[in-house]
This record gives C-alpha cells, structure tokens and sequence, in this order.
C-alpha cells in the first residue's frame, strides 16, 4: 500500500516537471533552439520543485513564485553580460540603452520558464485531482 502511494507520488512528480519543462520548451522554441533547450530543462528542474513545495505547503504562493524567480535567476546567469553591456551607461542616452539591451538579452530567457509555470498552475487550476 505504502510503496503503490509512493510510486505514485512519483509519477505525478514526473508528468509535473515534464508538463512544466514541455511548456517552456515550446515556448522558448519560438526564439531558438539553444534557448528552447535551456528553458525546457530549466521549466522540467522548476516541475520537480514546484511539486514537492506543493506537498510541503500547498497554500504558499510566495514560495512558489520565488521558486520561479529563482529558476529565472538561475537560467539567466547563462547570458554573457558583455553582449548586454554594448553601449557606454555615462553617455547621453546610455544608461536607458543599457537598459533596453539587458532587457533583451534576458527577457527571452525568462518568459518561456514563466509561461511554462503559468501552464502548469492553469492545468492544477483545471484539474485538481493532480495535486499531491
């Protein structure tokens, strides 16, 4: 009884990171190949966690949404900075263009491991028999 609940367990455990890590995956195909690869194992690493923070504390959405910040964090630490850092920050206009090109260097980073969470929030949204 005890080891049937536990595989269980497992198996949800796993279809979690691979619904995380799929979303993120078909949406980070939409910018490239390398970044459609990164966010699907970053979103499948995001599944894991999330569905053992759900067994934890089911009503804390802080941690989860932390729990996103931190994969981001993670992932984005993969962006070489000097391809950001381009355009001088003390010339007229520089420190807005710094701006904008961190802003595109990490953003498509970012949005396929969020959408990717956001997908797999609706799917629990929709069908509450898969949670732990």
């Amino acid at each position: 009884m005890l080891g049937e609940d536990r595989g269980r367990l497992r198996l949800r455990s796993i279809a979690w990171a691979l619904l995380a890590g799929g979303g993120a995956l078909v949406i980070g195909l939409a910018i490239g190949l390398e970044p459609g690869l990164r966010a699907g194992g970053s979103g499948f690493f995001y599944g894991l966690l999330a569905f053992h923070l759900q067994r934890v504390d089911p009503d804390d959405g802080h941690l989860q949404a932390g729990l996103v910040g931190a994969v981001c964090g993670l992932l984005s630490l993969a962006v070489p900075l000097d391809a950001a850092l381009g355009t001088a920050p003390f010339t007229p206009g520089g420190l807005g263009a710094l701006g904008a090109d961190l802003l595109r260097a990490w953003l498509p980073l970012w949005l396929p491991l969020v959408g990717g969470a956001l997908l797999l929030q609706v799917t629990l949204r929709l069908f509450p028999e898969l949670r732990p």
